[in-house]
């Protein structure tokens, strides 16, 4: 996963649609724009509506995937959500706010940690 790191995050969104898809997950949406709103992806498993930030660093970078999701990205990813939501008429749906960090390594491999209910 080498190159820009618009290039890399696009290879920690592929990566994680691979890995929802294993586990049961349907993707609903992927870079979900509507005006200033966005959401890396948008999966449903069950009853629930899944939101789904996705971080990916560089090992050894200064910060962290996890630590990249700060109070004002939570406060967006609620305001995204909302408006997703009332656009498709889900409110009948269970939601979550889940975190999938990608971490790239200089030999090319990368490593997924999903964190569930990260709100």
């Amino acid at each position: 996963m080498n190159g820009s790191s618009a290039q890399t995050g696009k290879a920690g969104e592929r990566m994680t649609v691979e890995w929802l898809r294993t586990q049961g997950f349907y993707i609903c949406e992927r870079n979900w724009r509507a005006g200033r709103y966005e959401i890396d992806i948008i999966a449903m498993r069950w009853d629930t509506v899944h939101f789904v930030e996705v971080k990916t660093r560089r090992s050894g970078g200064w910060v962290s995937p996890h630590t990249a999701v700060d109070a004002s990205k939570i406060r967006a990813l609620r305001r995204a959500a909302s408006a997703y939501l009332a656009m498709h008429r889900m409110s009948r749906y269970h939601i979550q706010f889940d975190l999938a960090a990608v971490e790239t390594f200089p030999d090319g491999h990368a490593d997924l940690q999903y964190t569930e209910n990260i709100i």
